[in-house]
């Protein structure tokens, strides 16, 4: 793949490490809408690669994508829109936490409830999949999270980073963003992170922990027409 494998991280995960994961269709790749909503395009999508996206999501669908400035075709709905940032972490000085422990599916439910309540970005049913999570209890309950989603090679993202808001301040976030780090190092790898360009105080707790700005990236949601078909057939580019 020509290019830094951060330039479309979701198609370097899926052409990668992530492979287990693709489903496909003519260029396009995506993750299984239960798990991430990102979809990789060509660089220069056509009007072939629009129709095959639209035949992923379906008629009335959503497509999300990161870091791709080329507009969906005019009859789509934008749905959302917003600047971002990357930062990698190649001198982050990680650090294992005594406290966090390992999330599987069983918490699902209730990271599902933190992450309502904290927006950190998409996590779905069976986006635990995507890579290690770990989380920090108190009397029982989960107040903070971070794992791991988009997994170029060599590289893995840390997403869902969040507190509950009764537990903010205490430094919870930057002790788990430095746990997650610190299994990605484990493995002879590099953490990333993605952030929106709004969003300066995470900005700045990232840059704090060593995390530098690798690069603007602009994150985009479409809406595929309610009456768009494309002939598309049960099933089809999946695998």
């Amino acid at each position: 793949m020509p290019g830094h494998p951060l330039d479309h991280p979701a198609l370097a995960s899926l052409t990668g490490p992530h492979a287990r994961f693709a489903e496909r269709r003519g260029r396009l790749l995506r993750y299984p809408p239960d798990v991430s909503p990102w979809l990789a395009l060509p660089d220069a999508p056509d009007a072939a690669d629009w129709a095959d996206a639209a035949a992923l999501a379906g008629p009335g669908g959503s497509v999300a994508l990161a870091g791709y400035r080329v507009p969906p075709p005019e009859d789509w709905e934008i749905t959302f829109s917003a600047d971002g940032v990357q930062l990698v972490g190649t001198d982050v000085e990680t650090a294992p936490d005594e406290e966090a422990v390992r999330l599987g599916p069983a918490d699902v439910p209730e990271i599902l409830d933190l992450v309502e309540r904290t927006q950190p970005g998409p996590f779905l049913a069976r986006t635990i999949e995507m890579g290690t999570y770990l989380g920090i209890r108190r009397e029982g309950a989960l107040v903070a999270m971070a794992g791991e989603r988009l997994h170029p090679p060599g590289w893995t993202e840390i997403s869902a980073v969040c507190t509950d808001p009764a537990f903010r301040g205490q430094g919870l976030a930057a002790r788990l963003v430095l746990a997650v780090a610190d299994t990605v190092r484990a493995r002879g790898e590099r953490p990333f992170l993605h952030a929106a360009a709004s969003n300066t105080n995470a900005i700045r707790l990232y840059e704090t922990l060593g995390f530098r700005l690798r690069r603007t990236t602009r994150f985009l949601g479409a809406r595929v027409p309610a009456g768009e078909s494309r002939g598309v057939e049960a099933g089809a580019g999946t695998g």
